[in-house]
């Protein structure tokens, strides 16, 4: 007798990708004896799963578009609630590195202001679209405002992810690899509104035939 595999969607989908987080910080805590070392690997996990979770939202109505499926449909379906896991993650991020400030005295000092107003930015966005991203705070602001924010809110963040990889590829070649995904991803989402764009004209061409 096959046993049907669980499914994880809404909640409980956010509720696992938290907890998946959560559990790869706290073994990173655990399991390197040098805290300050420790804190500053959790910092560089969490920015991946905050990108890999942020890419998987900013492409998924293009993906369902260009490679329709059933696995590019269910992206589109659990679209919000990976967004919120994303800002979870962006949350445990942000603690981490307020930590990391707390334990190593001179991480403050040595960043500049106009080097914090990317992050910053993009922290604001992430606020701000984790608060309407409910149907109460949704209806309250109204559906182009919040349209218009969530649309500019995700390119803000896809410019800040691009840009804080550029900067890096100095530091280390493996930062090539992130900036190329997120290239990749805002190519795929623009082609993907162009497809859009063009079956709706074929369909409107021939609605009025």
């Amino acid at each position: 007798m096959l046993t049907q595999v669980p499914r994880y969607h809404g909640w409980s989908l956010f509720g696992l990708l938290s907890l998946l987080v959560l559990l790869m910080t706290g073994l990173i805590l655990l399991l390197n004896p040098d805290l300050v070392e420790a804190t500053r690997s959790a910092i560089r996990a969490t920015a991946r799963t905050s990108f890999a979770l942020f890419l998987a939202a900013f492409t998924a109505s293009a993906l369902a578009v260009l490679v329709p499926s059933p696995f590019t449909r269910s992206l589109v379906r659990e679209r919000r609630f990976i967004g919120l896991a994303f800002a979870f993650s962006h949350l445990v991020h942000a603690i981490l590195i307020y930590s990391y400030g707390q334990l190593n005295p001179e991480f403050w000092p040595g960043r500049t202001t106009v080097g914090n107003i990317p992050g910053s930015v993009g922290y604001l966005f992430i606020l701000l679209m984790a608060l309407t991203s409910f149907k109460t705070t949704a209806r309250l602001i109204g559906p182009k405002p919040w349209k218009a924010l969530h649309v500019s809110g995700m390119w803000v963040l896809a410019a800040v992810f691009t840009y804080s990889n550029f900067k890096r590829i100095p530091m280390s070649a493996w930062y090539v690899l992130p900036f190329g995904l997120m290239f990749s991803a805002i190519v795929i989402r623009l082609l993907g509104k162009i497809a859009l764009k063009y079956k709706r004209s074929v369909r409107n061409a021939l609605l009025t035939e």
